[in-house]
């Protein structure tokens, strides 16, 4: 079990069983939604549960995104239509035991930060 919540607390959750490698997208509307990158694991939904009130905005036809509408913290990108939902990794409390895998839509990247770390590089 893994657990995780917003900045202020009101809004928990726990992720039943370990964690997928994580993603590192880079694209416009995840830096706009995070202030930077967004690394998120991608979980079924079926074992997330979440505790307290989340905001959803509807940033495209088939995508939202769940935030804490107190603090703002940036939890879930929430494909609706798939059975998993991606979880922020900077909102869980604790260890993760896993490691980010990949970077997504690149070409989207901010000019202000270089990517050393030797993943993988997707520009779709």
């Amino acid at each position: 079990m893994h657990r995780g919540s917003c900045h202020c607390g009101g809004v928990t959750f726990d992720v039943a069983g370990d964690l997928p490698r994580p993603d590192a997208c880079h694209c416009m509307d995840c830096r706009k939604f995070s202030g930077h990158y967004f690394v998120s694991t991608d979980v079924p939904k079926a074992g997330l549960t979440v505790q307290g009130t989340v905001r959803w905005y509807q940033s495209h036809d088939k995508v939202r995104r769940g935030f804490c509408p107190t603090c703002g913290s940036s939890l879930f990108w929430d494909p609706v239509f798939h059975d998993w939902i991606g979880v922020a990794m900077g909102a869980f409390d604790g260890p993760t035991q896993t490691r980010t895998h990949i970077h997504v839509h690149v070409a989207d990247k901010g000019d202000y930060y270089d990517l050393t770390d030797g993943l993988p590089q997707l520009q779709p």
